[in-house]
């Protein structure tokens, strides 16, 4: 099936209704929560039950991702007595989508029926107390091709998805991430749950050493090439927002580190820290009644 990459808008309402129409006749789940694996983190959708996938390139207007450790499904199904729906494999700017195409996902969410997003990501560490392997809960972001003009919400606004000039001072609910935190400290995880402000580059390369030390001069706790479009057309839908980023590796902010980070390291300190990880969102699905109120500014 051919997929226009173009940067043009390319994600109507329509569009979105085709495919969250498509979904729902073919599948009986109805999916409060939304969950966004990041790079290696596919695992995070093993342990539902009930499962039901559904191939990307099977859903009109979907787009397809092309990077490994992307699987390239939804996956539907139970956590517990949850009902949730998994991205495994998410889009990015850099595969040549444009960024109304990277968060067309969201936006079906929101025409399900979804209230709540998880986003997940691999990240690298700007700052000098994050470890590698370390689980940072995303407290706020700093939107960097957003600054240059490269924005989700540019053009036509659609007042059935959202206000035209929404509030991103709240994006990242402060309930969610007690309720993450708490179960973080419950299970014994204190040591490497920490919580930061995420940074969104373009990609693909990773950053050289002076774009990390503008970075974490800015207050980047940690830079990756997702996540940020995504909770930005979700808080534009209304949906509560928690996220969570893996540090895989340790940015280098000095030049005489020799050290290189590599798409292939970033996987397997994914598999690394997968069941901890796998238990902080298991156990945060299935006790995220308890959080019941959307922030809105």
């Amino acid at each position: 099936m051919h997929r226009d990459k173009g940067n043009s808008c390319c994600c109507s309402f329509d569009e979105c209704k085709l495919a969250t129409e498509w979904l729902l006749s073919r599948t009986r789940h109805r999916p409060k929560i939304a969950v966004i694996c990041g790079s290696g983190l596919s695992f995070l959708a093993e342990s539902v039950s009930n499962k039901q996938a559904f191939r990307y390139e099977d859903i009109p207007n979907f787009p397809v991702s092309t990077v490994p450790g992307h699987d390239g499904q939804l996956v539907f199904g139970h956590i517990k007595d949850k009902s949730c729906v998994f991205m495994q494999g998410r889009f990015h700017l850099y595969e040549g989508y444009s960024l109304c195409k990277v968060t067309l996902p969201v936006r079906i969410f929101k025409l399900m029926g979804v209230e709540m997003i998880i986003v997940t990501n691999a990240s690298g560490g700007l700052c000098q107390d994050f470890k590698v392997g370390d689980i940072m809960i995303i407290k706020d972001h700093i939107n960097l091709p957003g600054f240059a003009g490269q924005h989700p919400l540019c053009g036509p606004n659609d007042e059935r998805f959202g206000i035209r000039f929404p509030c991103m001072s709240d994006a990242y609910s402060k309930e969610l991430r007690k309720l993450a935190l708490d179960i973080s400290t419950e299970l014994g995880y204190s040591d490497f749950v920490r919580e930061g402000v995420y940074c969104m580059v373009s990609g693909p390369n990773f950053e050289t050493v002076a774009e990390a030390r503008m970075l974490h001069i800015l207050g980047s706790d940690s830079v990756g090439m997702s996540t940020i479009p995504e909770v930005t057309v979700a808080k534009h839908c209304g949906l509560q927002v928690l996220g969570l980023s893996l540090i895989t590796n340790k940015v280098s902010l000095d030049y005489s580190n020799e050290e290189k980070v590599n798409h292939d390291e970033v996987l397997q300190i994914s598999k690394m820290r997968a069941e901890m990880l796998q238990n902080v969102l298991n156990t945060f699905i299935t006790r995220s009644h308890q959080v019941e109120t959307i922030n809105s500014c």
